[in-house]
């Protein structure tokens, strides 16, 4: 290997080092995704919110649970309790709502923070919720409360478009609006259900770290938190945040990460692309396959021919009396070989064709056994009176 040679390899060495050493120590992107989650220490996560809602709810117990509301609360813990939700979507169901109420009139209180509210609450409570969201999220919309204890002089502003949600619909007659949006549109709200509450936020972020460490956004958190009353347990429901922890697909790590999920999606396609242009191109020539002939048809035909151009009556006739005959012993275990008057009163007994076939029948049967020549005519009137036999017994 000559010295140039080396020296370019070296050089490229270096390159390849420095730049997986770089690509390791960059600061990694902020994660802007909004997961509500209490763990979570990004700008849309609740890590905050979970180490400091004692300062604002004191002496109160932290309970978290992840099954569905209606589960939460038939199974809620003895005392007055709080039922907080904070996530991105709500869907609330006909069962979790009617068990929500009965949490509601026996006390307790429910606090809900969501984005987009699915489901039969928004339909119950005649509520519909728009959003000014621009994707810029350069505009701050200004917000406050409505009561003047709680009512700041200056309103408050947030950026990245965080209180832009409010309500356009709202039940006058039942909701009490507690926080205004630009002192017009109702974006905090209150319905009374018997010896409790509802509280219905449209802004969860305004919740989240990114909000609270803030002073204006540590301030209104606490003041709108501020509405639950003092209670034993607070039940912090993750169960519309918290993602699947029993996937037990076998792709599950592939898919986690979005560069194993990219590589299998690559490989995946790879795959495809290759059998059809391999089928493309070694595929030889289906050839064409007649349709299977019906041998039995062309059987029965024949058959028929042979014993038509015969003229042979006289066989046709006795294999037709033997099948019957064959019929009769299989079927009522009555003895053939004498055909009188006491066989045929047991076939009348015991079958249900009349005596009238059965008289006939066997007057043929008798003439056929006395060695007579047997015309067409007479062949076809013994092929009726069996049928009519088998159609009878059935």
């Amino acid at each position: 290997m000559n010295s140039g040679l080396r020296r370019y390899l070296m050089i490229g060495g270096i390159l390849i080092v420095g730049y997986l050493v770089i690509q390791y120590f960059k600061p990694k992107p902020t994660n802007w995704a909004p997961t509500y989650l209490s763990e979570d220490k990004i700008p849309f996560g609740t890590y905050i919110l979970r180490q400091r809602i004692n300062d604002i709810l004191p002496n109160t117990t932290i309970k978290t649970v992840q099954s569905a509301v209606y589960n939460n609360l038939k199974e809620k813990p003895n005392g007055q309790s709080n039922y907080f939700i904070i996530a991105s979507n709500l869907k609330v169901d006909k069962l979790d709502y009617l068990e929500m109420v009965k949490y509601m009139q026996s006390g307790n209180n429910i606090f809900i923070a969501a984005f987009q509210i699915q489901g039969v609450l928004l339909d119950k409570l005649k509520l519909q919720i728009t959003s000014d969201f621009n994707f810029q999220n350069k505009r701050k919309y200004p917000i406050n409360f409505v009561n003047p204890s709680l009512k700041r002089e200056l309103d408050y502003y947030f950026d990245k478009g965080i209180s832009g949600q409010y309500f356009s619909k709202v039940d006058s007659t039942r909701a009490i609006v507690l926080g205004k949006k630009q002192d017009e549109f109702a974006n905090f709200i209150q319905y009374k259900f018997g010896k409790g509450s509802l509280f219905i936020l449209p802004n969860p972020q305004l919740l989240t770290n990114y909000s609270l460490l803030r002073e204006d956004g540590l301030d209104y958190a606490a003041k709108a938190l501020s509405y639950l009353p003092k209670a034993e347990t607070l039940i912090w429901d993750e169960h519309f945040t918290r993602p699947n922890t029993k996937d037990s697909s076998v792709l599950r790590v592939l898919f986690k990460y979005d560069e194993l999920r990219w590589a299998y999606y690559i490989a995946l396609f790879s795959l495809v692309a290759f059998i059809v242009f391999e089928i493309k191109r070694r595929q030889r020539i289906i050839p064409v396959v007649e349709r299977l002939k019906n041998t039995s048809v062309e059987f029965v035909e024949v058959v028929g021919r042979v014993y038509y151009q015969q003229r042979n009556n006289r066989d046709i006739a006795e294999k037709k009396v033997n099948y019957l005959l064959e019929y009769i012993r299989t079927k009522y275990r009555l003895k053939t070989s004498d055909l009188d008057q006491e066989f045929k009163a047991s076939l009348i007994n015991i079958s249900s064709v009349s005596a009238d076939i059965i008289d006939e029948l066997f007057e043929e049967i008798t003439y056929l056994k006395a060695g007579q020549m047997v015309k067409d005519q007479q062949l076809i009137r013994l092929n009726k009176l069996i049928e009519q036999f088998y159609k009878q017994d059935q």
